[in-house]
């Protein structure tokens, strides 16, 4: 998130995209989609224009439809960053480590419920969310894409499976950082890293849904995110 690429692309938000309902989870307003009565459940972290992009929500829609009970909180607070505003003035009132303490309620919430596997998946600065829940014992496993303000220092810290989905043209998580996380990660921690040829940062939720080839690489890697979580966390 240190370059404009972070913010290629903006999405047209929508309130009411996806076929799911918002309410709030853990005190957090949240996209859910899903049966509240499945034993798994994933939480999607958006990137920083948030929840109500619509491509965001049909993932989520689709995870659910294959089993998970799904929360994608706004954990923006209806703040998303707007195209135009200077990224370095928006970061700092919008901190993906407090994004990750506020997720924890909504990870006690749906424990409470009677759900016992919890993944968590995040997106550009969403990533950073969910390393942050990945060196805890809240969750199953994670799945970062496309992942921004994300060190070797945190990758050394994760307790739980860990996929990592990136761009070959990145800068905020280029290929030859993302691959060295197998050099820094715990032993007994699995790793997945997967390096998608041609595409750029944001391209799983910020693709053009009439480019057939962009729709069909973004699919690619929520095929591999939904078979991490059905590895780990079903």
């Amino acid at each position: 998130m240190s370059s404009p690429q972070c913010c290629d692309n903006p999405p047209t938000l929508s309130s009411t995209s996806g076929s799911g309902r918002v309410e709030e989870v853990g005190g957090v307003k949240s996209y859910v989609s899903g049966s509240i009565d499945s034993n798994a459940a994933v939480v999607l972290v958006s990137d920083v224009y948030g929840y109500e992009a619509p491509n965001l929500r049909k993932l989520g829609d689709k995870v659910a439809a294959a089993g998970f009970y799904v929360v994608i909180p706004d954990l923006l607070y209806g703040d998303p960053y707007s195209t135009g505003q200077d990224i370095f003035s928006w970061l700092p009132s919008h901190s993906p480590d407090k994004g990750a303490e506020d997720t924890k309620p909504i990870i006690s919430h749906l424990k409470s419920k009677g759900i016992s596997a919890i993944g968590a998946a995040g997106f550009c600065w969403g990533a950073k969310v969910v390393a942050q829940l990945a060196k805890t014992d809240d969750i199953k496993a994670v799945v970062m894409l496309h992942p921004s303000l994300i060190s070797l220092d945190d990758i050394k810290e994760v307790k739980v499976p860990i996929s990592v989905l990136g761009a070959e043209i990145d800068q905020m998580s280029p290929p030859e950082l993302v691959r060295q996380f197998k050099d820094v990660v715990k032993p007994e921690v699995d790793l997945h890293v997967k390096i998608f040829d041609g595409c750029v940062h944001g391209w799983t939720v910020r693709y053009d849904v009439e480019d057939a080839t962009a729709v069909k690489r973004a699919e690619e890697a929520h095929q591999d995110m939904l078979d991490w979580f059905n590895k780990y966390v079903k």
